[in-house]
This record gives structure tokens, C-alpha cells and sequence, in this order.
């Protein structure tokens, strides 16, 4: 070979090696072609802006910009993800606000629920009996239920499942002796006790009493002659019962939605052991100031971040709650009932877990309700309750208290103990305030006019409409409202949709 060539197969050689294997040029500023898809652009367009990169190193606007932006999304999603810890924190200071700080001080409803206090989507149908345990303070706690009580749960301070009492409890209705204990728990076990275990110290006791003849005279009577609550360190002395009056009394139950939210959380964080919630949870907190044993005290700038992200996540709440997105929530095609446990899973695991946790079903459902147990979603034929939420009319519009409107039941609802409608506000998520004060229908309590093929038609409006004021609910005008049917005991026809509640017809 000559010097000739040998210089030509040395330029030839360089250029291969500046090309890519796909013969593609290198990209400038590196010896091989870069793939544009790892690259960043000196000027991006986003929803937060104009973001600007000196070679991918980002200048000082787009930093704060980012950062900023970190801060609300992580508030937004803390919302979002917090909303289950919030509500029962609400619950808890409700409770106290009417006096309950002790287990063996009990709220109960003794002339049903009205709409006087904040209560998210409350029946009026059943007599609530309601404590708070504190295990990190008494230990071990015993909750004695009588015989005859109707669906009974214990949930821990994240709206977690702890245990089932009652009819759909281990005890089958008969009564019996349940003792719940704090995680790690290293003491004897006594027999003869319904054992359950909460990751949590605060947990919510709620138990309800089925009415007889319409009435809550018998199961208020069984609460308050059979119904005990006190330390199992107490056991041999317990503690005097105290029932506290919660119908007719106004008081709140809701959690805040602005600013003041992330104060209830963390009040829950300083109190609760430190693994109640996951790393994850725990690490979402932490990155918008809110750690155990330290002080949450954003700055102005933090400050004016986590209000907005309130908002916006309050809106996100709302959105989810009452136009839900989810194509699973619809119970019925062609229909605007939706049910509350999208999923149908108390977890809200989708395919038991494969698909992770439904994040928007969760907070949806505690955005608008309280109290989970698997007896609201399994099919229990003739035990329990089932439950179908409305917020549109036939024209998928919002409901409106100036409008008149009406719903019919078909005839042979499928509850073997009775049916209910219940009118809710969707400020509060409280029942509406209204001149009744019991904002609902129930079909074993009030006298309701059949229509000839039995069904029975009922009507909603400012004024009731001429002879149907029997089966009228009254709306306020300038108002919107929402509504749950519920069935006790609900039967097959119900689980094979056999049976379906009609459209809400705008008049």
C-alpha cells in the first residue's frame, strides 16, 4: 500500500468514527449522535411557563418556577391522599366539641340524625352510637355490644377497617365482647373477646340501631342498657357509661378545605405512632413540612403554595365526587347512579392489588362519606346496607334546589328491612337544611302514596306538589343537592340489578 492510499483509508477511518451506526452525523458539541429524545431544548413551553436551559442546566427563574410547582403539586396530592386521616380527625373534634373525650362517653342519636349538625351524608334512618378510643392512652380497649345491635365498625385513624360488630360482625347479632389492641402489643390476651389489632392509637367506634315500627325508642334503649365501653385495664371497675345527645345540636364533623386542613393532619402526624401510614405517605408529608417531633411552620412563601394547592385539590375532591370519571362507578349503563366504592373493594385495590391502589376512588369516597367495612360492598343478602349516589338529572345537569323534580321506586325494592331516600347538601355533604328536619323518605317510618302498579314516585322541590306532599322533600332555592338511596337487607334483585331505581325527571 502507498503513503497515498494509506492517508485515504485514515480519513475514512476518522469518519466512521464521527458517524453513528446508522450513518448519522454526530451530534455538535459530542464526538457520536446523541438521541434527541434525552436532550432538553434551551426553551420549553408548559403549563407553568416558559421553562429556559442553559445545556439542560436550567437558569434561575425556571428553578423557582419548578420548585414552586413541586410544592403544590406535593399539597395538592397531600390533600388528595389525606382527606380518609382529615375526616376522622373532624369526627374526633366533633366529638369533643360535644363532650365525648372518654370511650365510656358516648354521642348517640337518640331521635335519629337531623340536618343540625355537619355529618358527612349521615342517615336519618338508623339510632348512632359513637366513640373515640385512644389506645396509646388507656391500652387495650373492650367494647361490650348488646344483642339486637344493628351494623357496628371500628376504624383507625386513617378511615382503615379494624373490625366488623353486630349482624355483620363475628358475633352475628347476638352480642358479645370485642377488645381491640394497639399494633406490637406485647401483653397476655384475654379469652373469650371478638380480637382485633389497630396500626393506629385513635379509633372510631360507630354502631347503629335498626328503628322497630319506624320508631328509635327500642334500639336507644338497647345502647344505653347494654352498650359499655372502658379499658381492659378497668375490666373488674369499669368506668360509668355516659350517653351524650347528638340529635338536634348543631356541630361539626367535616374537615376543613382550605389552609386549616393540613393543621388537622397534623395533628393526627404528632399523635399517631410514626409507621401508622407507609414511608410513602409519611415522605409525601414530610415534603411539604409536616414530620412527627418536628414543628410545621411554613414560611409566607409555603404558606400562600399550600393554600392554593387546597383549592385545587378541593376542586379535584369535588370533581371526583360528584361528575365521576370513572367509567366502573356507574352502577347501571345509559344511568347517573353511581355507587360510593368504586371498585367494589373496601381496600380500593383494583384486581386485589395487580393494579395497585384506585387513588381517586378512596378519596372520593371520603370526601363524601364515612365508615368503612367490607359489609358496604360485599354481597350479604338480607345483611347490612347497600347504596347508590345521584347528584344529575335525566339531562345530566346538577340538581337544583329552585327546580322540581321526581324520582320513582319501582315496586318490591329488594330490602328486607326497608328502603330510603336521603337529601344531601354538596357544600357540607350534610344533610340539607330545610324546614323538615329530616330531609328524607323511608318507607317503614313515614306513610308514603303508592302508585297503582305499586311503585311510589317522590318528589323534590321548593313546594310540594298538589296531594303528593306525603312523598315530598323539600329543596332550597339557589341551592344544589344530591340524594343516596339506601337498602337495608338488600336482596339479590339488587346484586343482579334485576331491580333499578328509576331517573331523577326534572319537571
Amino acid at each position: 500500500m502507498n503513503r497515498t492510499s494509506s492517508i485515504i483509508l485514515a480519513i475514512c477511518f476518522c469518519v466512521l468514527r464521527m458517524q453513528s451506526s446508522d450513518g448519522a452525523p454526530p451530534t455538535p458539541g459530542y464526538n457520536q449522535t446523541i438521541p434527541p429524545e434525552i436532550m432538553t431544548p434551551e426553551t420549553v413551553e408548559t403549563r407553568i411557563g416558559t421553562l429556559k436551559f442553559f445545556d439542560g442546566l436550567p437558569d434561575d427563574a425556571t428553578v423557582k418556577t419548578v420548585y414552586d410547582n413541586l410544592d403544590f403539586a406535593r399539597g395538592m396530592e397531600a390533600f388528595l391522599q389525606f382527606v380518609p386521616a382529615a375526616s376522622l380527625e373532624a369526627l374526633r373534634e366533633g366529638s369533643i366539641e360535644l363532650g365525648s373525650r372518654r370511650p365510656n362517653q358516648v354521642v348517640i342519636m337518640n331521635q335519629l340524625l337531623d340536618s343540625n349538625p355537619l355529618f358527612l351524608t349521615g342517615n336519618t334512618d338508623t339510632v348512632y352510637a359513637m366513640s373515640f378510643l385512644d389506645l396509646k392512652r388507656d391500652g387495650p380497649t373492650v367494647v361490650e355490644i348488646p344483642p339486637g345491635c344493628g351494623p357496628g365498625t371500628v376504624n383507625d385513624a386513617f378511615f382503615r377497617f379494624v373490625t366488623d360488630m353486630g349482624a355483620p360482625g363475628p358475633d352475628r347479632g347476638k352480642g358479645g365482647k370485642y377488645l381491640i389492641v394497639p399494633e406490637g402489643y406485647q401483653g397476655d390476651l384475654p379469652e373469650g373477646y371478638f380480637t382485633s389489632t389497630s396500626p393506629s392509637s385513635v379509633n372510631w367506634l360507630i354502631l347503629r340501631g335498626m328503628l322497630q315500627d319506624g320508631k328509635p325508642d327500642a334500639a336507644s334503649k338497647n345502647f344505653r342498657e347494654g352498650l359499655k365501653v372502658y379499658p381492659l385495664s378497668q375490666k373488674d371497675n369499669p368506668p360509668r357509661m355516659e350517653f351524650i345527645e347528638g340529635s338536634k345540636i348543631p356541630f361539626n364533623t367535616i374537615h376543613a378545605n382550605n389552609d386549616k386542613f393540613f393543621e388537622e393532619i397534623n395533628n393526627v402526624i404528632q399523635r399517631e405512632p410514626v409507621d401508622f401510614i407507609d414511608p410513602e405517605l409519611r415522605g409525601l408529608l414530610a415534603s411539604i413540612g409536616i414530620q412527627k417531633d418536628k414543628p410545621f411552620a411554613p414560611d409566607a412563601r409555603m404558606q400562600q403554595i399550600l393554600s392554593e394547592a387546597v383549592v385545587v385539590g378541593n376542586a379535584t375532591a369535588r370533581s371526583l365526587s360528584f361528575k365521576p370519571r370513572s367509567e366502573t362507578v356507574y352502577l347501571y349503563d345509559d344511568s347517573t347512579w353511581y355507587t360510593a366504592f368504586d371498585g367494589g373493594d373496601y381496600r380500593w385495590l383494583i384486581e386485589d392489588g395487580k393494579g395497585g391502589r384506585n387513588l381517586d376512588a378512596r378519596t372520593f369516597f371520603f370526601y363524601v362519606a364515612t365508615v368503612n367495612t367490607p359489609a358496604m360492598v360485599k354481597e350479604m343478602i338480607g345483611v347490612g346496607s347497600q347504596y347508590a349516589l345521584n347528584a344529575l338529572d335525566q339531562e345530566d345537569a346538577y340538581l337544583d334546589g329552585s327546580k322540581n323534580y321526581k324520582l320513582k321506586i319501582p315496586k318490591d325494592v329488594p330490602a328486607k328491612d326497608f328502603w330510603s331516600i336521603v337529601v344531601y347538601d354538596p357544600q357540607t355533604r350534610s344533610e340539607l337544611q330545610t324546614e323538615q328536619p329530616f330531609p328524607s323518605k323511608n318507607n317503614k317510618r313515614d306513610t308514603l302514596a303508592s302508585n297503582p302498579d305499586g311503585s311510589v314516585d317522590i318528589y323534590f322541590g321548593p313546594k310540594p306538589p298538589a296531594g303528593k306532599e306525603s312523598n315530598w322533600i323539600q329543596t332550597v332555592p339557589g341551592k344544589g343537592w344530591f340524594l343516596c338511596l339506601r337498602l337495608y337487607g338488600p336482596l339479590k334483585p339488587w346484586f343482579d340489578k334485576s331491580w333499578r331505581p328509576g331517573e331523577i325527571e326534572k319537571l
